[in-house]
Order: C-alpha cells, then sequence, then structure tokens
C-alpha cells in the first residue's frame, strides 16, 4: 500500500512538472496575448461593423438595411406601408396634393393587385411605389428561393402597373437577417427600415402622430400606414409644420445615396463615400 502511494505520488509530481513545462511563463503570456487578440478583433468588427469589415475576413459581418442617411440639408423622406385597406389613401393623397409633397410608398403584392386603379392613380401624381414583399411573410424563415419568388412576384406587379422597375424593398415586420439582406441587395435592391416609428398604426392618437413627425432630423426615415386611420389628419397637421421648420421632404430616391457609400452596421446609417 505504501508503494503504490509512494508510485501515485511520483507520478503526480511527474505530471506536475510536464504541466509547467507546457505552460512556462512565456508560453502563458503567448498564450494570453493569443486569446486577448481573438476578443479585440471580434469586438471591433461588432463596433465597426461594415466600415473596416472587409479588414477582418474572420468575422461575419452584420448586414443591416438603411434606417437613416447622413445629411446636412434638411432633407427627410415619408414612407406610408400598405397591406390592408386603401379607405384613407384617397384623403392622404389629396392632403399631399395640397402641400406639394411627394413620398414612397411600399405596398405588399396581394394590395397590389386588390387596387390596381389606385397604385396607378398614386404613381400618377408622383409618388414612388416600391417592394414590401408579396405576401408580407417573415423573411427570416424563409429560403433564398421562397424570397425571391416573394420579392420578384411583386416588382412584375409594380412594374406592370405603373412602368417603373422599384428600387426598394422594406422587409414586413421589419424582420431582417444577414442573409435576407444579401440576397435582397444581390436581387438589386436597397433595404430601407425606418428611423422613426409615427406609430400611427396604434392609433394613438393624432396628436400623438404629429409629435412623432416632428422629431424628424435631416435624413430621417419616417414610417406611417396608408390604413391607419389617424395617418391623413396627423399629416395635414405636421407637413406644413415640417416645412416652417426648414424641411424639405422628398421620395427615398432623392434621399438615398444609390452608389459610392456604406451602412454603418451599429446604426444603419448610410454615409456617402467608400467603407
Amino acid at each position: 500500500m505504501h508503494k503504490f502511494k509512494q508510485k501515485e505520488s511520483v507520478n503526480l509530481k511527474r505530471c506536475v512538472i510536464k504541466m509547467d513545462f507546457i505552460f512556462t511563463p512565456a508560453r502563458r503570456l503567448i498564450f494570453f496575448i493569443l486569446i486577448s487578440f481573438i476578443i479585440l478583433i471580434f469586438s471591433l468588427g461588432f463596433l465597426l461593423g461594415n466600415k473596416y469589415g472587409e479588414a477582418i475576413p474572420v468575422l461575419n459581418k452584420r448586414l443591416v438595411p438603411i434606417y437613416k442617411v447622413a445629411r446636412d440639408d434638411k432633407m427627410i423622406s415619408i414612407t406610408l406601408d400598405g397591406t390592408w385597406g386603401a379607405d384613407y389613401t384617397d384623403r392622404i393623397l389629396e392632403i399631399l396634393r395640397d402641400n406639394e409633397v411627394k413620398i414612397t410608398f411600399f405596398f405588399a403584392g396581394y394590395w397590389l393587385e386588390k387596387y390596381p386603379e389606385m397604385v396607378k392613380k398614386i404613381a400618377s401624381e408622383g409618388h414612388e411605389i416600391e417592394n414590401h414583399s408579396y405576401t408580407h411573410p417573415h423573411f427570416n424563415q424563409l429560403s433564398n428561393q421562397e424570397i425571391e419568388k416573394e420579392v420578384s412576384s411583386t416588382s412584375k406587379l409594380i412594374e406592370d402597373l405603373t412602368g417603373k422597375k422599384p428600387r426598394f424593398f422594406r422587409p414586413p415586420f421589419g424582420e431582417y437577417n444577414n442573409n435576407v439582406i444579401k440576397k435582397i441587395s444581390e436581387m438589386g435592391y436597397q433595404v430601407i427600415q425606418w428611423s422613426i416609428d409615427s406609430h400611427d398604426w396604434k392609433e394613438p392618437g393624432v396628436d400623438h402622430i404629429v409629435k412623432q413627425l416632428l422629431k424628424a432630423d435631416s435624413g430621417d426615415i419616417i414610417l406611417m400606414h396608408n390604413n391607419a386611420p389617424e395617418t391623413a389628419e396627423a399629416l395635414k397637421i405636421a407637413l406644413p409644420l415640417l416645412k416652417e421648420k426648414g424641411y424639405k421632404i422628398v421620395p427615398l430616391s432623392e434621399l438615398v445615396y444609390k452608389d459610392n457609400y456604406f451602412i454603418e452596421s451599429h446604426s444603419g446609417l448610410q454615409v456617402r463615400g467608400a467603407n
């Protein structure tokens, strides 16, 4: 028994000596530096995202849509999503006309099919009609083939009704991931979110919606809906007030840079220039 314990003690000492040899102070330092470097690289990739992502190929860069545009000319865009009904759309168009404002509409394909004459009227008044998918599904759950079908079928409807191919796509529910952004960008569309939610879809009261709109600053993209009951009245109040503050309300095609830009991955801000 004593010999067994002695032998076990000797083996333990040998193991300790072997571990000490493996983890010498120099090797510990190298190991610490290596781990620190890996952590630093991943931290930089997360914080700096697309701007420096190309220089950090080991990272899977976080891709984001355009939430806002870096501008100093007091331009903003109002966008209206359409997925249900058209009860208030004529009134909205009248208010836009009275204020000499052009905006951008995002419609789902099934809405376009249900209201083709309204689509033509909106386009004829100089507003932009863009892609909001066909059936308004959760895009994060779709395959690339399903994404392509959703987007392509709606773009064909828009082009058939207006004669213009859409440039922008807004994902339903504001839902996206890297694959969604990558696939739609490869199809030739710029993916658009918003920097100000009017909350009109919640029917919070006209005053609340107006306050949301008046938060706008240069480059902001405002989200509204064509069939929210309080949207028209809120626009009637807010549009003159925004103009008094010196803001020019333009369609997305005048606000968003078409090329030579990068998007900050932590904010979704589109910035002019190379990344």
